[in-house]
């Protein structure tokens, strides 16, 4: 793998100026494949991303936890297995980080807050941490998260701030920004994480990797988010096929979550090399002007759109033209926030990250006509942009309307925003609609930050968002 940036706007997946080497370099596809030809074992990759690990945990403050006696542990089982010629399932011996706002059985899941002890016990595993050992996964670590994930940064008062591999004088992204910068800085090729209004998709995004949230109720949840039906689990990988691969691993049903869809209706890898010939695909630069993108992101984004047409897509300009759903938004997100604080004493009140603190205030004050009334606007959202994916297959946007911004900040500075929904315009909607969105490498700006490119689809098409991206990244090379 290179380690050259490619040019600015370019679809290939720009690569971090310490970009990572050897065997940590490798995709979880490509690691299968050494362990099955016997090039290399569990062991061998597991020691090399662990080296990883520990460098983005000392530069950019990606990791809570690193589980180093544990997953060597693991990659020795593996390896034991793979030398029989019995691999446990479609991970075994490729290592995933998880953020550390899901639980994971033999450690504290802290969620970046000291209202959280780290007594245990901890006895169970998310949904999506159990389908990853039932398919042999080497869990390395945790991952940073901002206080509960309330926001689109990684800070926190009991972890601190996480960096960007670009820059780490800027952020990740956030909320799951640790996992963004962990899968870049090649401590493991894959990682989940949770998205509430564009959780995976913007760290993603900030940090020039891959992000997928699929559909609501694809992947289970338990505990049920206190965000709500707004939070989903999804992957966050170098591209899509390995994203494609740990759907079909993470989609398993699990009896804990009441919401979930059930089975997936088949493999996500299967169809991914499909292309994008035919598809009708609508591109909203700005979503008719409402949103002020920056020129480097627009025509980054807009040279990721021509490719799809040259790939024989069928797209035009075409806005979704719905109105800014923020205020709504807010009603479910800061309810959300009140109710998982609720129980908090004072003295633990007075250590919660202060914004955090701000709008659980508001969300406590929200009434029960308030959250129904915003629920009223989420369905309409959910109706009308089911009547766009009539006509399109998919929508583009920008992920972000920038790039990535200075450290320990909600907001950019000089930008005028007070919450990190005023700059994230393009994402929270879609959680509104719980329709499969993702966040697709685009190239770097003039300063060498990535750009993202996001891909929408209606809800339950997430294996129609898997294969554009696809296309996207295999036509950058």
């Amino acid at each position: 793998m290179s380690s050259t940036l490619p040019e600015p706007g370019t679809t290939r997946r720009p690569a971090p100026p310490d970009a990572p080497t050897g065997l940590a370099a490798l995709t979880a596809g490509q690691l299968l494949t050494g362990y099955a030809s016997g090039a290399f074992s569990p062991v061998e990759a597991t020691r090399a991303v662990l080296e990883r690990a520990e460098l983005a945990r000392r530069t950019v403050n990606a990791f809570v936890r690193i589980d180093a006696e544990q997953s060597l542990e693991q990659a020795e089982a593996a390896t034991a297995r793979w030398r029989r010629g019995e691999p446990a399932g479609l991970l075994d011996g490729v290592p995933v980080t998880v953020k550390d706002i899901l639980l994971q059985r033999g450690g504290p899941t802290l969620r970046g807050s000291w209202a959280i002890s780290e007594h245990g016990p901890w006895e169970e595993d998310a949904p999506a941490v159990a389908r990853l050992r039932e398919h042999g996964a080497v869990l390395l670590g945790k991952t940073t998260t901002p206080e509960f994930g309330w926001k689109g940064v990684t800070d926190s008062p009991r972890h601190g701030a996480t960096g960007n591999p670009y820059d780490p004088t800027r952020t990740a992204g956030g909320s799951s920004g640790g996992s963004a910068a962990a899968v870049a800085l090649g401590a493991g090729p894959l990682s989940l994480g949770t998205d509430g209004g564009g959780s995976v998709r913007i760290p993603a995004a900030f940090c020039g990797i891959f992000a997928l949230k699929p559909t609501y109720g694809r992947v289970p949840i338990y505990p049920a988010s206190a965000f709500g039906t707004l939070a989903h689990v999804g992957p966050m990988t170098a591209d899509a096929a390995d994203a494609a691969l740990l759907m079909d691993v993470i989609c398993g049903p699990d009896t804990r979550d009441w919401s979930q869809l059930g089975p997936a209706p088949g493999s996500y890898r299967e169809g991914l090399s499909d292309g994008v010939a035919g598809l009708r695909i609508a591109y909203s630069p700005d979503f008719g002007g409402r949103v002020r993108v920056d020129p480097a992101v627009a025509a980054a984004v807009r040279r990721s759109v021509d490719v799809l047409a040259e790939l024989g897509a069928h797209v035009e300009e075409a806005d979704p033209d719905f109105p800014d759903p923020v205020e709504p938004f807010h009603v479910l997100w800061f309810s959300g926030a009140a109710r998982v604080t609720e129980s908090f004493t004072e003295r633990q009140r007075a250590r919660m990250d202060p914004g955090l603190a701000e709008i659980c205030r508001e969300g406590a004050g929200y009434s029960a006509l308030d959250y129904l009334a915003a629920v009223d606007v989420r369905m309409a959202l959910g109706r009308r942009m089911g009547a766009f994916h009539e006509r399109y297959d998919l929508l583009v946007t920008p992920t972000l309307p920038g790039t990535a911004f200075e450290i320990g900040r909600e907001v950019p500075e000089g930008s005028g925003l007070t919450r990190w929904t005023g700059w994230t315009p393009f994402t929270y909607p879609f959680n509104m609609t719980q329709q499969p969105a993702a966040s697709v490498p685009g190239g770097v700006d003039a300063a060498g930050l990535p750009v993202g490119v996001q891909l929408v689809a209606a809800r339950h098409e997430d294996a129609l968002v898997l294969r554009a991206a696809h296309a996207l990244l295999t036509a950058g090379g």
